[in-house]
């Protein structure tokens, strides 16, 4: 059967999130001062970022609400006992420089250009749906997708297949016709193919090493392996 629509990831898919998130931290941290515990400005970028990794998989697992590990994920990145209000004022000093420093990836928009009108779009994020809204909407380009499915509010984080079923859901198509694209190679490729999408890999940093996944290292192509998958076992691989 064919593919009659993709499901997007956004950070670090269509959404530069590592870029703005590292950009916006720069600017805050110039006007705030450096964390007691890093020595310079690169280590604390380091440091902030993989403190987001492991608070959002606290919130992914269900042990903490969004706002807790974002509020825990300041604490620790500050060595400070902040209160909620004043975590809540340290991140909101942040979210100024990274909403500031957010953009789409340049290959974004002429892909969903080219797909328009031959696919039909939705996405499916592990985030929260206020804020995948609120971003796709300042990016120009909330209206382009049908549906917008955020895995936190359905208590399911992807790789979970519930995740991804329900998202097909939503959009009243079968699994098997149905392509999903993000930058996580488990996360994202595997867990749709576990759920019976097709599954791929946006592997934009040509990092490799996972010959069983549909890989792209861009958009651009994209279009190719929508068009090559015919669903009767085989896949193409790229890259």
């Amino acid at each position: 059967m064919a593919i009659r629509a993709v499901l997007w990831d956004i950070d670090d898919t269509i959404f530069d999130y590592a870029g703005a998130d590292r950009d916006g931290m720069r600017r805050h941290l110039a006007q705030e001062g450096l964390p007691g515990g890093y020595p310079d400005v690169e280590r604390a970028l380091l440091g902030w970022a993989a403190l987001a990794r492991t608070h959002w998989l606290r919130f992914a697992a269900g042990e903490c609400d969004f706002e807790s590990q974002r509020r825990d994920r300041i604490r620790e990145f500050t060595g400070l006992p902040l209160s909620d209000a004043e975590a809540d004022a340290y991140y909101g000093r942040h979210l100024v420089h990274y909403e500031a420093a957010w953009s789409l990836f340049p290959d974004t928009v002429p892909v969903l250009d080219e797909l328009a009108g031959v696919y039909r779009h939705a996405v499916l994020s592990n985030s929260v749906a206020v804020v995948q809204e609120r971003k796709l909407r300042a990016l120009g380009v909330r209206d382009r997708f049908e549906v917008l499915v955020c895995a936190a509010d359905l208590g399911l984080a992807k790789p979970a297949p519930g995740a991804f079923l329900a998202a097909c859901e939503a959009l009243a198509l079968e699994p098997r016709e149905v392509a999903y694209v993000g930058n996580e190679p488990d996360i994202d490729a595997r867990g749709a193919v576990e759920a019976g999408l097709l599954g791929i890999w946006l592997d934009r940093q040509g990092l490799g090493g996972r010959p069983e996944l549909t890989t792209i290292t861009g958009l651009a192509e994209l279009r190719g392996v929508l068009r090559g998958d015919t669903r009767f076992g085989a896949v193409s691989h790229i890259g």
